[in-house]
Parts: structure tokens; sequence; C-alpha cells
């Protein structure tokens, strides 16, 4: 049962089985410029990895520069022509956003594809330095605002080169564990109703309503830009660290 379900491809032609190789065997992202969070990890490093590995210059964003590093260090090592940075980012905080918007921007580079992978799951409540709740400040807050300071420099980008730029939100089928009323914009910081998987839900809901009005806007005003949200499967990554019950299960 679980093969099939797993190797049953899609209307692209994929399946959950498929490899990053193979979805991008035959694409070329020589010249582009490429920005991921969440990039010392999981489908951070693979995405990271593998535009690598497709040509492109690859910003790796992360809050462990350490961990960043090794992940470049072992692309490096498989293709010695990959041309990677890392650049620290911490999404849950507004003040590491614009300080990486303002470093990325004094690097004078192009910005072609913006992947907004980052983000935690199922963590017990807390509030981020700028008093939001964690999971909602780091997968959506943090990520909003990283867009919008790097969206001048994308819309340039596309402008200048005539190539479509791609904003991608890395969301989940997660969005549907939302609370019932979808977000609760107004009890964010409610803690006795707090519920861990209900808050990641709303957090992915917001990573779809973002792409959605992205999209919206980029048509409207004729902007030579694509966004698109996404879910990503069923992938063990670090991602799962904070849930108990499908830990026990793997």
């Amino acid at each position: 049962m679980l093969p099939w379900l797993f190797s049953r491809k899609g209307a692209s032609g994929f399946s959950w089985a498929s490899t990053a190789d193979q979805v991008t065997a035959g694409v070329s992202a020589a010249g582009l410029t490429a920005i991921v969070t969440g990039a010392s990890s999981g489908i951070g490093a693979e995405t990271a990895r593998v535009l690598a590995a497709r040509g492109a210059h690859v910003v790796m964003a992360a809050r462990n520069l350490a961990a960043a590093e090794d992940v470049r260090q072992a692309v490096l090592a498989e293709t010695p022509a990959a041309s990677m940075e890392v650049m620290e980012l911490d999404l849950s905080s507004l003040a590491s956003v614009r300080k990486f918007a303002d470093d990325f921007a004094a690097r004078g580079l192009p910005l072609n594809i913006l992947i907004n992978n980052a983000g935690v799951m199922a963590t017990p409540f807390s509030l981020s330095k700028d008093g939001i709740e964690m999971q909602f400040a780091t997968n959506h807050v943090g990520h909003f605002l990283l867009t919008h300071l790097l969206l001048e420099t994308m819309k340039k980008t596309s402008r200048e080169s005539n190539v479509e730029g791609r904003i991608v939100n890395v969301s989940s089928e997660g969005h549907r564990f939302a609370y019932k009323e979808g977000i609760r914009f107004a009890k964010l910081n409610d803690e006795e109703e707090y519920s861990t998987i209900a808050a990641y839900g709303q957090s992915k809901l917001a990573n779809i309503l973002h792409a959605n009005e992205l999209a919206r806007r980029f048509k409207e005003e004729g902007v030579n830009i694509t966004a698109n949200s996404l879910h990503p499967g069923s992938i063990i990554t670090n991602l799962l660290r904070h849930h108990s019950i499908i830990d026990d299960a793997w």
C-alpha cells in the first residue's frame, strides 16, 4: 500500500518519491540568484543544493550559520563549481529580517527567486522578541516582511533581465488544522486558548493567503513575477522535533 501511495504520479508527472534532481533534470538556473530561507537543513538545504547544482547563485539564509556552512561545504564537495554563500537570518526577529534585507541590498545582487521555506511546527507557546506568537512570527510575519523588503529588487531584476521571477511560500496541508475561524488576528497571543497544531495551521494558512494576494497584485500590475504556495508532502525533517506524536510514530 505505502509504496504505491508514495510512487503514484500526479499531474506534474512526479510523485512524493521523486527527487529534486529528477524534478530539475534538464533545467538550467545559470545566471539566476536565489534566496532560500531555512537552508541549514531539511527541505531548505536540499533546495539550496539542487539550485546551486543547476547553476544558480544561492544565498543560504539561516539562523544556524555553522549548520548552513556545513551544508555549503557538502554541496561544494559534490559540485565544486557551485556558487553559494551563507547569510544570517532569524525570521522570528523583525530586526534580523531588516538587517538581512539591508545586507543583501548592500551586496548589489539581483534577485530572481525567493523561497520562503524556514519554519517551526507545533512549538510550545512562546512569544517572539517582537511580542508575536512564535509560530506565526517565524512562519508568516518574518517571511511577509522579508518579501516586502526584497520586492523592489525582484521587480527590478525581472524588468531588466526579462526573466520571470519566482516567489515560493512553503506552506502545508496542515493549514486545514487552523482554528475554526481561520487566523485569529485578535487572539494571536492568547496563551489560554493556544493549540500547538492550530497555531501552526493558521501560520500555514497565512502563507497561502500571502502568496495568493501577491499573485493577484502581480497580475493586476503587470509585474513579471509569479507567486505560489505549496505543500511539500510528508517529509521527516527537523521541523518535527517538537511533535512527539509524529516522532513516536517514526
